[in-house]
């Protein structure tokens, strides 16, 4: 994860009151870090709630999606302020969000990020270690802790 993910990637108190702000938030952050056009990124990821809700339960989201213009896969985090309705399976509310972005063409990549995403995020003490986090740095430190290079 820690090859996807960087401080830059993180934020770590994002302010958002809803599903749709936080995926336009997100979207605007991938922009700028891709090169991507924000609008397209937030088309992406909403065709991709629309097949079903990327909220996996115990307050996390996994939104994602494939843009045939991306090099690479591409991972941004947020912790939310405040956790919000995301439609999750379990319907709990949502406070930490992991965006993965990549290349059309990724099938495999793309599914191992995912997989490696997903598996990491179902651990409740990395999760409560994560909510516990104030600072970019801090929370990259907790994700590049789980990383398994050979788990996918």
């Amino acid at each position: 994860m820690a090859s996807i993910l960087n401080n830059d990637r993180v934020v770590p108190k994002l302010k958002v009151n809803s599903k749709k702000q936080a995926l336009l938030e997100l979207a605007k952050r991938a922009a700028s870090v891709t090169g991507q056009s924000e609008r397209r990124i937030f088309d992406v990821l909403l065709e991709r709630e629309r097949l079903g809700t990327t909220g996996v339960g115990r307050g996390v989201a996994i939104p994602h999606g494939k843009l045939p213009s991306l090099s690479q896969v591409y991972g941004l985090f947020a912790r939310l302020e405040r956790p919000i309705d995301f439609d999750s399976v379990d319907e709990r509310p949502v406070d930490l969000i992991y965006l993965l972005l990549a290349p059309e063409g990724s099938g495999a990549d793309h599914l191992k990020a995912l997989a490696r995403v997903s598996r990491a995020l179902r651990d409740e003490g990395l999760c409560d270690k994560l909510r516990g986090c104030d600072s970019a740095d801090a929370i990259c430190a907790v994700l590049a802790s789980t990383a398994t290079p050979d788990a996918a």
